[in-house]
């Protein structure tokens, strides 16, 4: 079984790439979904968080998500630590739940595959590329928030291009190039390179 990383800036449109992989029958680990369950789950992780944030950080047990945003993005060192705690444990559950998976190939869907290292796990990465002019406006209208917001939030990413170059492939989500022949391609061409691995 492959495992495979699918990632791409804010706005990218990674997640609609994923789907489509869904779609054909692929499994498909969300990090930032489990990222909120776990911050709500994981009580080792809960309890790192509000040793390094304070108790204020969870109200009635419940993660006070806007409590948290306001601090990290006021000091990027904030973020850092916060990705410092919440990225392993992450991986760790990416890596759980991988092994229960059967297909021929998962896709692990991240936004920060390499700011977190999480490429070491695995044999391939899929970026997904677009426009900065696209994934501002996709994000502002997703979120509903600030051109200013979003550069802040960008600011925190690895810069785009580094990042693709950083890729084994590139899906091109422009809404010039069809999306859907692009990972179809790609799906047969992994499963081809499957077909043909020697075995043993």
């Amino acid at each position: 079984m492959l495992r495979i990383g699918l990632t791409g800036g804010i706005g990218s449109g990674k997640s609609t790439v994923a789907r489509i992989f869904e779609v054909l029958g692929v499994p498909v680990y969300d990090a930032d979904s489990a990222a909120k369950r776990l911050m709500q789950e994981d009580e080792e992780l809960k309890n790192k968080i509000k040793n390094s944030f304070g108790e204020e950080a969870y109200k009635n047990g419940i993660l006070d998500r806007k409590y948290l945003a306001r601090e990290v993005f006021v000091k990027s060192e904030k973020i850092d630590l916060l990705n410092s705690l919440v990225h392993p444990a992450t991986i760790k559950d990416a890596s759980e739940w991988m092994e229960k998976q059967i297909a021929p190939y998962i896709i692990k869907e991240a936004a920060l595959i390499f700011e977190s290292g999480s490429e070491k796990n695995l044999d391939y990465v899929i970026g997904v590329q677009a426009p900065l002019s696209l994934r501002l406006q996709r994000t502002i209208d997703r979120d509903h928030i600030t051109i200013e917001q979003v550069k802040a939030r960008m600011d925190h990413q690895m810069d785009e291009e580094q990042k693709m170059r950083l890729c084994n492939y590139v899906i091109v989500n422009d809404e010039q190039q069809l999306l859907v022949p692009q990972v179809l391609e790609l799906h047969e061409k992994l499963i081809s390179q499957l077909a043909n691995q020697p075995i043993g």
